[in-house]
């Protein structure tokens, strides 16, 4: 049976899976060391081409992944957003990492909320985590937006090897909160 993957939508964005014609966006995204300096680090085509591939992956070996963010407005590629836990994950985690060019516009607490109400809605997570560096303040006011709170520390697993603070909160606190 083939895989559905779902396209989800909010007031402003599109969220749907990775496709190839997203490929350019996505590997500008990775090339830009500000943008990408708390995911990993810069990359060059070939990773981003393998970031990529990866996520689009997930889908299939999970089940779920980070979605494309498409700005309805414009057909612009925003970002990727969405659940992810690869092997070694300290935690079902929805994730982000928006293009710079649309930083300040709300779009990752936008698309994350979007796509938080699709993992409870879909998968067996009793929690949901955000893996955010200390000197990440940005994601921290995101993660904040959506309520989440710092729940405990962790490492994570090779190649990154990074300490994060796993912020986030109970199905029962995000249902509640979406009440």
């Amino acid at each position: 049976m083939p895989l559905e993957i779902p396209t989800l939508e909010t007031e402003r964005l599109i969220l749907r899976a990775p496709q190839p014609d997203d490929f350019e966006a996505w590997a500008a995204f990775c090339a830009d060391a500000e943008a990408a300096r708390f995911i990993g680090g810069a990359q060059d085509r070939i990773g981003a081409w393998r970031i990529m591939s990866v996520m689009a992956g997930g889908w299939f070996s999970r089940g779920y992944s980070m979605f494309s963010v498409i700005e309805k407005a414009s057909g612009l590629w925003v970002g990727r957003v969405g659940p992810w836990r690869p092997e070694g994950w300290p935690g079902p985690e929805v994730g982000w990492g928006v293009a710079r060019a649309h930083w300040g516009k709300g779009y990752a607490t936008e698309a994350a909320a979007a796509a938080i109400d699709w993992a409870f809605a879909t998968q067996d997570w009793t929690e949901v985590i955000h893996t955010i560096e200390a000197a990440n303040v940005n994601s921290q006011k995101v993660a904040q937006r959506l309520g989440s709170r710092i729940l405990r520390q962790a490492v994570l697993p090779p190649p990154m090897n990074v300490a994060v603070d796993c912020w986030g909160q109970t199905r029962a606190d995000w249902l509640a909160r979406r009440r």
